[in-house]
């Protein structure tokens, strides 16, 4: 599992608290600066993804190699998937409705156009975990998307993309993440 290192950037937070049993006050440490923190579990779905499943499972271990505030699993049987991954034959694209939660489309369209199946999928994931298209842009940063050509198949996202990541998912503070505005990213 992945998990996240507090920092000496990060303020410490100390809680107290107070046990009245029997007139007596308990304090529980508070928590060291070093000792880990467990990385956000968002579930995906990728059966509807089609003949785009092993690209979508590699997207998401792509993901999971480069963050340690979030980790993507797959869905339990029966259980309901935070991210679903559909195969359509439109334009790749992801319908995110909070951070970490929507569906993500690979779309055919792109891939008749010769764009890399792993860099679809992990760029719409990118979506999902807060990231906005960064057109037009180099290959080096994933979230360029299209505007890097067809001859880009990097599908990994760069330093900046990483820590954006980080901060959308690491707060110590944020037991949820914050709601977002449901809105359609077409690449």
């Amino acid at each position: 599992m992945h998990v996240r290192m507090l920092t000496g950037g990060i303020v410490t937070a100390c809680l107290v608290s107070l046990s009245l049993t029997a007139g007596q006050a308990a304090a529980v440490a508070p928590r060291a600066a070093d000792a880990p923190l467990a990385a956000r579990v968002l579930t995906y779905d990728a059966s509807g993804s089609a003949e785009f499943k092993s690209a979508v499972n590699r997207g998401v271990a792509i993901w999971n190699e480069s963050v340690d505030a979030v980790e993507l699993r797959p869905v339990a049987a029966g259980q309901r998937a935070n991210i679903r991954v559909l195969a359509d034959n439109g334009w790749p694209r992801a319908l995110p409705t909070t951070l970490g939660n929507g569906t993500v489309y690979i779309g055919r369209q792109a891939v008749d156009q010769g764009y890399d199946t792993i860099r679809i999928s992990s760029h719409e994931l990118g979506h999902i975990l807060g990231l906005p298209d960064r057109k037009p842009g180099p290959c080096s940063s994933l979230m360029s998307g299209s505007t890097a050509g067809i001859s880009c198949t990097n599908p990994y996202p760069n330093a900046a993309e990483k820590t954006e990541v980080e901060g959308n998912f690491g707060s110590v503070l944020a037991e949820r993440a914050p709601a977002g505005r449901a809105e359609v990213i077409v690449d």
